[in-house]
């Protein structure tokens, strides 16, 4: 059964915030809130969580994990930017953006795409995803929680508890968060690809 933190939307509670983060380090799948609807999330060297999240989505090997990080520098450790990339990420974050960038060495094999090495990463806009991610001191490897074959991804702290109950260890609940998942902006082609129009405005890139 999984475990329910009811966080203030504007003013997390540090405790509920160092629980959650714990679990995570002690290898949790939770499901939390962003600013572009629910997502799953777990320890960025998981294998665990990893497939937990591939077998409650029905996810192959080509679906690109996202790193969900605190800041630009952090986002930096985990893919490599060139200028004119840099410049654009850089305007666009924090925001319900996801880009996919080329993997450095910090990122673990099984997690880039298996042709391209590559991994999506996003800096999110949300105050308790952003307490989490600096408690935790690391990035969350994240999918949006859209389950197979429904076209909405799930919002509602409430439900996602009842529906997954006993697939994942933590929901994190602080109210309303987005509906939309995130415009995906692909880079590792040298230009910028729009791969899923989103909550994200995607006209900076066309």
């Amino acid at each position: 059964m999984a475990k329910y933190f009811d966080v203030h939307p504007e003013n997390p509670q540090a405790r509920s915030i160092a629980q959650i983060a714990d679990s995570v380090r002690s290898g949790a799948l939770i499901a939390y809130p962003t600013d572009s609807c629910y997502a799953l999330g777990c320890r960025l060297g998981s294998q665990d969580g990893v497939d937990r999240i591939r077998a409650i989505r029905h996810l192959d090997d080509r679906h690109h994990f996202t790193l969900m990080c605190r800041d630009f520098a952090q986002l930096g450790q985990f893919v490599r930017v060139d200028n004119d990339v840099f410049r654009a990420v850089k305007a666009s974050t924090p925001g319900s953006y996801t880009f996919i960038l080329p993997a450095t060495r910090e990122v673990p094999r099984k997690l880039m795409h298996p042709k391209k090495k590559t991994v999506g990463v996003r800096i999110p806009d949300h105050v308790v995803t952003q307490a989490l991610l600096a408690e935790l001191g690391e990035p969350l490897l994240s999918s949006t929680l859209l389950l197979p074959d429904e076209e909405e991804p799930m919002t509602q702290g409430w439900e996602i508890k009842d529906r997954l109950d006993h697939l994942v260890d933590a929901v994190v609940d602080s109210g309303e968060c987005g509906t939309e998942p995130t415009t995906v902006v692909d880079f590792s082609g040298g230009g910028a690809e729009i791969v899923r129009r989103g909550a994200g405005d995607t006209s900076r890139f066309e």
